[in-house]
Order: C-alpha cells, then structure tokens, then sequence
C-alpha cells in the first residue's frame, strides 16, 4: 500500500523551490518546521534517520524551567523555560501533565534555602504556574515518597513542573506539520549543500531506503541537527570553527517498586554538581543524569561503566532500596549539544541556551536549548531565515496552536493515552483485523494495532521505529522489546510489503541495538 511517506517522497520531484528547508528532525528541527508551516511558509523537513532518534528520546522526560538554572543565575532562561513549559501543557495535554517533585532535606538550613528559592520558581511561572510550592513535615514527605531514605530525613519541600513523553511529542509534532501541509521525512540523508554566487540556494539529499538521489532548492536551508550542527555548517565552510561541546547524559529505568506514589525526587546537589532526578514515568523509574564531556557524536551513544556506577550509587543513596546492576530495565545515553564558551569550565556549568547562527553564505544554524523551549527556538529560527530568504513577513501561530491529538485533559486518563484525540481511530483500526489486537508482549499493553498504526500514520520504517520512539518498549524495558521484535517484524513485513529476508535481518539488527541498553552488556561494550 501507498504510505505517507511514498506521498513526500513524490512531492521531491517537484521542482519549485521550498521556502525553508530544515536540516534535523529532534525537537528543534521539528518545532521550526512546524512554526514556518503555521506562517504558511512551503516546508521541508529532512531527517537523516528517524524523527527523535537521537538526543530529543533521550532526555530525563521533563517539560520545566530549570530549578538548576535559577541556582545558576541565569533567569531569563528560566522565565522562557517557565513561560513555554505552560503554553507546552495547554497546546498538548495528551502528551505533557503536570508532575510533583520533592526535595528531601537531610541538613537543617536546607528547608529555608530551598524554600525560599522554589517560592521564586513559583512566581516567575505567574499565571503559568502548576501550584505553589510548600514545605513539608518528615511525616509528609514520607507519605510521598515512602521509599526515600528515612535516616537523617528533616522533611522536605514540594514543588510542581511538567513531565512528557520525547519521542511521542516529535512524532505528534511531524503529524502536526503534516497537518499543516508541510513535508516531514525520515530517513532521508542530506549529502550537500547547493550553491549558487557564494549563498546557499538548496541542498542534495539522498533516501536511505532506495538510494535515489535528489537536488532540493530552496529559498533558505536551516541547519538544526543538534550534536551534528557543525557537520551540516562544514559542508558549508569547511573550516569553520566548532561551537558544540557534546556531554553525554545517561539515564537508568527500573521498577515502579522502587519509588511508588505520585511524586518524583529531586536533588539538588550531587557529587559532579548535577541535579539528580527519580522520576515515575510509564509505571516506571528513570534515574538520571550524568554530564560527562565527549569526543565522538555517534546516532547511538553507549553509556559508560562510570557513568552506571554513579547514577546506581546516588540511587542508594536516597532510597531504601538499592538498585543492583540486574535491577535495571533499560540504560540509555542521549548527547546533549552544548554551545561552546570562551569562559571554560565543565559541560555541567555550560549554559542550556540556544544559539542562533548566519553564516556569509546565508545558512541558518540553530543549536543549544532544551526540549522544553523548542517552540520558542523555533520561532526565532523562522523569523532569522524568512528575513535571509526576504520572504513574506507572516506572524507565528505556534503560541496557540495545538499539536496533532490534542485532546483536553478534563481528568486523568482521560486525554487518550499518547493518541490523544487519535486514540477513537486507533481503536477502530483495530476493527480491520481482530489479530491486530493481541499483545505483542504478556506484561505490557502495546498491540499489533500500534504497529500498524505506527507504519500507516506516524511515519514508522523500522522495527527500532516502532519499539523505539512510537511505542516506548526500549526505554522501558530492554529485554521485553527484544521479545516483541519477530512479532513486529512479522506485522511490518506485511504492511510494508516486504519480503521474509527483511523480516529477519530487521528482527536481528533490532536484538543487536537492544543490547547496548541491557546494563551488563552495555558497560561490557563501552569504549
């Protein structure tokens, strides 16, 4: 059958100049891609692997203003940070929800320091506030996190951000672009950049399924592909000097029985000067993160055996329970693009800013940031490029507009899961062939139905696609997601009418990814 994905690879042969093309489908790339589409403006988007594969699917899965940046001094991030979290919850609340978070207080002055700060975090937020911050009794924080540690324990204090789904947001996203008429493709490499008098006038892009070739002119190119900014910027000027400084950022998941309730942990203070987070996230726990300077950007980053050790000792730390090695579902590592700075220091103290770039040749850079200001990233990066491009000045929509699904959040568990407003359609899909709605697994509620909808309607090319991003069974739960993959294959393989060689080769590379997020395995084969 004809996917969407067939549909944009037509529209490539159509030789009119795209208004903007965008370089990059993470956060950043999508979020300016959705804001030229809503200007009206013709939109490419080009993905060299899959929407979210790399760093904006692996992040700790918060939505919020940054209570470290605050600590830092650097306010105004922490104001837009605040400001988008809130237009972020209103423009999807199918995919973003309110989540409380405390801090426990082991030292008598902690209450006040961190009070008083929080409450400064509350009203910055404003009108946009999630609910106020207060400080609690040992008693109190206890009956939230029953499972921190009680030794020493003073109290706590309470505050309020927001928490998401990544990889579920940028595939809502690529739908909403498409909603809007743009072109969202994944696995589609861009090999170069067109050239015309010294200003840049297109790119060349090959598809990584066929290997067809294509020229792509364009009124102006955007260059927003994270850890890979000054790959994309040397096809330009070879020899430009680098802005990023790659850290890697790793997370644990384990069992909801490690921190029940409602609540995350926050600390504020750890041996590398991170914030730690425990965090409930699809009935389970994601501990992170670490900040570690790295050399290399590969699309899979491995997590060091240091890096390992450090979130399960700061685990033990502050639960009662310690989490062994054999405790871990899944270990993942995403490589954040920080922004270079004259002044030195770690990649901890480097600023969460994003930094927008125009190179003589007219090729517009956007890096830096966080998913939780990628609206606002892209914003800006849309009115830069339409201004290189002398394109019609048209105003951005993105504050009010909402992303494919959404759906109110009249109470929870009634917004339709990560569907969203999809999820009526879903369930009807289902009705196509009753098989589709058998489990793909004995203890999670993923179905044949997901599968195929993520191959007709959210762009899925790939077993990793599926078990990866449209649904979340990696980073939930490495060994499970290996036990899905024939079955996914099997389903694909039809949909996608391919043959049974296909069907092992994608079942086989996808146990050979899944390894690399099994623990013991991926400190075995760290570099």
């Amino acid at each position: 059958m004809n996917s969407d994905r067939d549909r944009f690879i037509q529209r490539l042969e159509d030789r009119t100049p795209w208004d903007i093309i965008v370089i990059g489908g993470g956060a950043t790339g999508l979020g300016t891609a959705v804001d030229a589409a809503g200007r009206g403006y013709r939109t490419l988007l080009l993905e060299q692997h899959d929407f979210a594969k790399g760093t904006s699917s692996r992040s700790t899965k918060l939505i919020h203003g940054g209570v470290r940046y605050l600590q830092q001094g650097n306010v105004s991030l922490v104001l837009e940070a605040l400001r988008e979290r809130g237009l972020l919850i209103r423009n999807a609340p199918h995919l973003v929800h309110n989540l409380s978070f405390v801090v426990p207080l082991y030292d008598w002055w902690e209450g006040p320091f961190y009070g008083i700060g929080l409450k400064l975090y509350d009203m910055l937020a404003g009108k946009l506030g999630l609910g106020p911050s207060q400080l609690l009794s040992r008693e109190e924080t206890l009956a939230r996190i029953p499972t921190v540690e009680p030794q020493g324990l003073k109290g706590g204090v309470i505050y309020h951000d927001g928490q998401f789904d990544d990889a579920r947001l940028a595939v809502a996203l690529a739908r909403t672009l498409d909603d809007l008429g743009g072109t969202p493709l994944n696995y589609v490499r861009v090999t170069g950049l067109m050239k015309e008098h010294g200003l840049v006038t297109g790119v060349t892009a090959r598809d990584e399924e066929n290997g067809e070739e294509f020229e792509l002119p364009a009124r102006v190119v955007v260059n927003a592909t994270g850890v890979f900014t000054d790959g994309v910027r040397r096809l330009d000027e070879p020899e430009c000097a680098p802005v990023i400084v790659p850290s890697q950022g790793v997370h644990l998941v384990l069992d909801r029985s490690f921190l029940p309730g409602d609540s995350a942990i926050m600390v504020p203070h750890t041996d590398d000067g991170r914030v730690l987070f425990a965090v409930p996230w699809h009935d389970r726990v994601i501990v992170g993160t670490t900040d570690t300077p790295v050399d290399s950007t590969p699309l899979e980053p491995r997590p060091l055996p240091e890096e390992i050790g450090f979130l399960l000792a700061h685990a033990a730390r502050y639960l009662t329970r310690d989490p062994a090695p054999d405790d871990v579902l899944s270990v993942f590592a995403g490589l954040r693009p920080l922004v270079r700075s004259d002044k030195g220091g770690t990649t901890a103290s480097l600023s969460r800013d994003h930094t927008l770039l125009v190179s003589n040749s007219g090729l517009v850079s956007i890096t830096g940031g966080k998913w939780t200001t990628y609206r606002h990233m892209g914003e800006e990066t849309v009115t830069a490029a339409a201004a290189v491009a002398g394109l019609v000045e048209r105003p951005p929509v993105t504050q009010e507009l909402r992303v494919h699904g959404w759906r109110e959040a009249t109470e929870k568990g009634m917004t339709g899961g990560e569907y969203g407003s999809d999820a009526v359609e879903v369930e009807g899909l289902a009705e196509e062939n009753p098989a589709w709605r058998d489990m793909l697994h004995p203890r999670y509620h993923w179905r044949g139905v997901d599968v195929i909808w993520g191959v007709r309607l959210e762009y899925a090319r790939t077993v990793e696609d599926v078990l990866a991003r449209r649904t979340r069974a990696l980073f939930l739960d490495a060994r499970a997601s290996m036990e899905m993959a024939p079955a996914v294959a099997q389903l694909m393989a039809v949909e996608l009418g391919r043959d049974a060689a296909w069907e092992r080769d994608q079942a086989d590379a996808y146990r050979r990814l899944a390894t690399g997020y099994l623990p013991g395995i991926a400190v075995a084969g760290s570099p």
